[in-house]
């Protein structure tokens, strides 16, 4: 079996799923415009073949690398990156060399956010009312409907990036004189508590894993205030959350891959469709499913891509929580001092890539207890 990994070094833990397929006897093959000696160790010796390119966004350098790969090796299994940056790239190679997964046919329902309210609506799944919109004139239109405050954001986008809460008139009219020049979805302001549906999906679409976390607060007022993050799994789903999300799964016919859904819980307890995402959840968060199960889902990955099994069964007897702490930010408890009073908990913690730190911070600690009324005050102390 041949699977092209684009990009394997980034984020930093992805390493691990080059290791998983290795383990499984696969033909590893990467592709990264990083310098093959500034790889680390473990992914050096996963790879049958690392393919450097002078700038993974030139495409036809992308087309004569598995161009090279499939002359070499023969067909291509799979093209895989799990980074939302490059879902179209992975998706428009497998197109172009006819390889398994989703084609570009396909991302337009998870990567346009107007086209992802369509799915949850024709799914029976609440989203907030919005649209696209090109001028002041619509904008005008669709908050005469939903009033203020709203939020703009690209159709196509990740994160929180160039996302505005818009507030009043003066405030929509600074927005249409410095947007980028992309596309914009316009759409009501939902104030509640952020929880997601993650988990991985089988060959045929079966969710095999299922978990979810609790968010302190959502990446957009993290990013444009310069806030800290925290947010921890859950041992036991709300049923109606893992209703809802077990329904957006299937209407998204997501397969063989791991998905990453946001909602709200509004206050008069409905649940509201925020967006869906076909790949990991951000950050340390693979990890963090490996330390709440004991069990290692970068090689669970692998067994569904290779032999369409998994050889664990889920039981999540841990609550596991992850805490960012930003340089910007000032706390009562030194780093050392951290360590000293909580190392018991801590299972790991690490600086975090710069590419990611406005979202998640600079320094990440991980913890997990089976109590999370025993967390809780160890999270508070250590953002304090």
């Amino acid at each position: 079996m041949n699977v092209v990994l684009l990009s394997p070094y980034f984020p930093p833990n992805y390493y691990h799923f080059a290791v998983a397929l290795r383990r499984n006897g696969v033909n590893v093959l990467g592709i990264g415009d990083a310098p093959y000696d500034h790889l680390i160790y473990e992914l050096r010796a996963a790879l049958t073949e690392y393919y450097r390119v002078d700038d993974l966004h030139h495409y036809d350098a992308l087309l004569r690398a598995c161009g090279y790969f499939t002359h070499r090796y023969g067909k291509l299994d799979r093209i895989e990156s799990h980074n939302e940056h490059w879902l179209e790239t992975d998706a428009r190679l497998r197109t172009d060399f006819n390889v398994h997964g989703p084609k570009s046919a396909d991302i337009a329902w998870v990567k346009q956010k107007s086209k992802m309210k369509q799915v949850f609506s024709r799914a029976g799944i609440a989203v907030a009312r919005g649209r696209v919109v090109q001028t002041p004139e619509e904008a005008a239109q669709l908050i005469a409907e939903v009033g203020y405050p709203v939020i703009a954001k690209p159709d196509i986008g990740v994160g929180a990036n160039a996302t505005y809460k818009i507030d009043d008139d003066a405030a929509l009219a600074r927005f249409f004189a410095e947007k980028p020049p992309v596309d914009y979805i316009l759409e009501e302001f939902v104030s509640g508590a952020l929880y997601s549906f993650d988990g991985l999906v089988d060959q045929e679409g079966k969710i095999v894993f299922c978990t979810s976390h609790f968010f302190n607060r959502g990446i957009m007022e993290i990013v444009n205030n310069d806030l800290e993050i925290f947010y921890y799994s859950l041992r036991e789903l709300p049923p109606d959350l893992e209703e809802i999300g077990r329904r957006a799964v299937a209407a998204f016919e997501l397969r063989e891959r791991f998905f990453h859904i946001e909602f709200f819980r509004v206050a008069d307890e409905r649940w509201v469709a925020l967006e869906v995402n076909m790949r990991p959840p951000g950050g340390l968060t693979m990890d963090m499913f490996d330390y709440a199960n004991d069990m290692d889902f970068y090689q669970e990955w692998a067994n569904i891509v290779t032999y369409n099994i998994m050889r664990s069964q889920p039981t999540r007897p841990y609550h596991c929580a992850y805490i960012g702490r930003k340089w910007t930010v000032p706390h009562r408890l030194s780093h050392d001092d951290v360590l000293r009073r909580y190392g018991p908990w801590i299972v790991y913690h690490g600086s975090m890539s710069e590419v990611l730190s406005p979202a998640l911070g600079h320094y990440a600690y991980v913890l997990r207890s089976p109590n999370l009324a025993e967390l809780q005050p160890i999270i508070d102390a250590i953002m304090a």
